[in-house]
């Protein structure tokens, strides 16, 4: 097996991953997180004409450890396969975690403008497309026929009918005007599998192996955890986010959840939320999504448990002055979130000229490697494309092993992984 790039704890393949993976060694790599092709034809690409079949994640299983996690993006319109696929090759299905963002684009005919083509008919401008953004609509774009239009990652000026506003000439154009053929796209799944435990329990299997778990404690979601001082009762003191990101969207949604730290107060102790199958982006969309919630009231099972409050835990505010809740009031998307990927981290600040088209964000990537691998495991990516998933292994102080077919994106997965100390 040739490395194609090798360093500390790093080996690249440029191979075919079906032929790679079936020499490998078995029960080897601790965990598996990749992004494999949706099987949607994006942007016109040869290797995304089909969802891996159950023969990829037949050989994927036979490498991973007994009690092994994967996780694989889908596609929400192809992912039904590649669960298929994954169970039929002998994964067990636990979960799917929604990746839920605001940068989408819906691809959709426009039924109308259609039905017009196909009649000949010429369409009269009556001005030009506007775009919504932060708040406010502008005219877009400036000069009529300028369109945006994303080719291999970046975003380039077209010419485009659809870049002005048209009204319908023909009848049958008028009666179908405002119809299309695709929502929005605004969330990813991704599923997570296990491979089946050799030993008869989880904890005999981890004591062998390794596996067979997900790190729960260090993939908590910080809210904003707010602590009494329990000496003068009267002052609520904030706490530094475990991530130390001070935004207003943090305060409002949780951190990163890197390291999540647990706060003791007295004889109790604070962490973050439990991480859930659902995280996203962070955007404006997202977060306008989710109403602001109002803190909880402790329950009565807990609160002098843990707790030295003074006065009944059904008012207000105890003896003491100190408001009798959990102080995390904020948006309801208190969930993992994690921003899009920036230019700099996609390009490592202009060092690595990264033309792939579907780039996860880091942060999001170093949170899955984190759930699912063991101290010093090995992460394996039999679909590394630009190597967001190394990079995140590196980051969080694993092993990890990738392998990409396509000679652009695995130069761009060497060149990311050499410059990874840039951002």
């Amino acid at each position: 097996m040739p490395v194609f790039y090798k360093e500390k704890n790093v080996k690249l393949f440029h191979s075919d991953c079906l032929e790679l993976m079936i020499k490998m060694p078995s029960d080897f790599v601790d965990s598996i997180c990749t992004d494999p092709p949706y099987g949607i034809s994006f942007m016109n690409k040869d290797w995304d004409h089909g969802v891996p079949g159950a023969p990829f994640w037949a050989a994927a299983l036979r490498v991973a450890k007994p009690g092994a996690h994967l996780l694989a993006f889908g596609g929400t319109r192809t992912f039904h396969r590649l669960v298929c696929a994954i169970e039929d090759a002998g994964w067990e299905i636990r979960d799917t975690v929604a990746w839920v963002h605001g940068q989408g684009f819906p691809k959709s005919l426009d039924v109308g403008k259609a039905i017009d083509r196909a009649a000949g008919a010429e369409r009269e401008i009556v001005g030009p497309s506007m775009i919504h953004s932060r708040g406010k609509t502008t005219a877009f774009p400036k000069r009529p026929g300028e369109v945006n239009v994303i080719e291999g990652g970046r975003i380039t000026k077209q010419t485009a009918e659809r870049a002005v506003v048209t009204a319908p000439t023909t009848e049958a154009a008028k009666q179908w005007d405002g119809w299309g053929t695709a929502l929005k796209p605004a969330f990813e799944p991704i599923i997570v599998a296990r491979k089946p435990l050799s030993e008869k329990t989880v904890a005999a299997n981890i004591l062998k192996w390794g596996t067979g778990g997900i790190n729960i404690s260090k993939c908590r979601v910080g809210t904003g955890v707010r602590t009494y001082d329990l000496k003068g009762g009267e002052n609520l003191n904030s706490l530094a986010r475990p991530n130390g990101n001070d935004s207003d969207l943090a305060k409002g949604c949780g951190a990163y959840g890197i390291g999540a730290k647990q706060i003791s107060i007295g004889k109790a102790t604070v962490q973050g939320r439990w991480p859930a199958n659902f995280c996203h982006d962070g955007s404006d969309q997202v977060i306008k999504g989710f109403p602001i919630a109002i803190s909880r009231k402790y329950r009565k099972s807990t609160i002098h448990n843990h707790y030295p409050y003074k006065g009944g835990h059904n008012n207000k505010k105890d003896s003491t002055g100190t408001p009798d809740n959990y102080g995390d009031t904020g948006s309801a998307a208190r969930f993992f979130y994690t921003a899009k990927v920036s230019k700099s981290e996609r390009t490592c600040n202009g060092k690595v000229d990264n033309k792939h088209p579907t780039v996860k964000p880091l942060s999001l990537m170093r949170w899955l490697v984190r759930l699912v691998t063991p101290p010093n495991g090995i992460v394996l990516d039999p679909f590394c494309g630009s190597g967001s998933t190394g990079i995140a292994a590196i980051k969080e102080g694993f092993r990890f092993i990738g392998i990409e077919k396509e000679q652009d994106a695995i130069e761009t997965a060497k060149g990311r992984i050499k410059n990874a100390n840039t951002f």
